[in-house]
């Protein structure tokens, strides 16, 4: 239980990292910049703590595919980024090849 809760924590400081990029300003303005960076770090540091008793190909699909998903879906609700029927297809993609993934290592 615990390794996947490192690994939410994990997916939860990247989106948050990421979410803040559009913020940034290109890096122009500080506080933003700061949490891009510190969200980062956090969560390679959790995404390496989860590694410990969840493998690698596992743990990357699940962080990066949530997150591309969490990450579509903030862009869309807060910044206005519109998603149509391809985009929602691949974001379903991702979702299906995350849980094949999940299934090829539970046999």
């Amino acid at each position: 239980m615990m390794p996947y809760l490192l690994l939410a924590l994990a997916i939860a400081s990247e989106v948050c990292a990421t979410s803040l990029l559009k913020l940034t300003d290109g890096f122009s303005r500080l506080w933003p910049s700061l949490g891009v960076a510190l969200g980062y770090v956090l969560s390679f540091f959790l995404l390496g703590r989860a590694l410990k008793h969840i493998p690698v190909s596992v743990a990357y699909a699940v962080w990066s595919g949530v997150g591309t998903a969490a990450v579509a879906a903030i862009g869309a609700t807060f910044f206005g980024e519109p998603l149509g029927r391809l985009q929602w297809l691949g974001i379903g993609v991702v979702i299906v090849g995350v849980v094949l993934l999940n299934l090829r290592t539970s046999h």
